[in-house]
């Protein structure tokens, strides 16, 4: 069982989702549902609310090949289903993370025999 964490910083985000961080702050910017925490130094402190709005972005943006202007306007309009197909994508991508890691176990201790 993966334990999700508190806050994600805007570098693990960006790896989350293989973006530049620049881009997960323009996001930000479009973006008014997207509400980073910021740390007394001024960091960027993603939550999981936060990574589910991303999802979501990333999935209509960088998927899909939506403009700016189309994802607001997709989230504004089909919301639920939006985060609906979100959270099954990130439970398949967790999933396909266990079984990788589980092939890759098997893999080394049948080599070792």
């Amino acid at each position: 069982m993966e334990v999700k964490k508190l806050y994600y910083k805007i570098g693990e985000v960006a790896t989350i989702f293989n973006v530049p961080t620049s881009t997960i702050r323009y996001w930000e910017s479009e973006f008014d549902v997207l509400r980073p925490r910021k740390s007394t130094k001024g960091n960027r402190m993603f939550t999981e609310r936060d990574m589910r709005y991303l999802q979501i972005i990333y999935q209509l943006v960088k998927v899909k090949g939506y403009t700016i202007q189309g994802a607001k306007d997709a989230m504004k309009t089909k919301f639920d289903k939006l985060e609906e197909n979100a959270m099954m994508i990130r439970t398949l991508d967790d999933a396909k993370r266990f079984l990788l890691d589980l092939d890759k176990k098997l893999a080394e201790k049948q080599k070792a025999l």
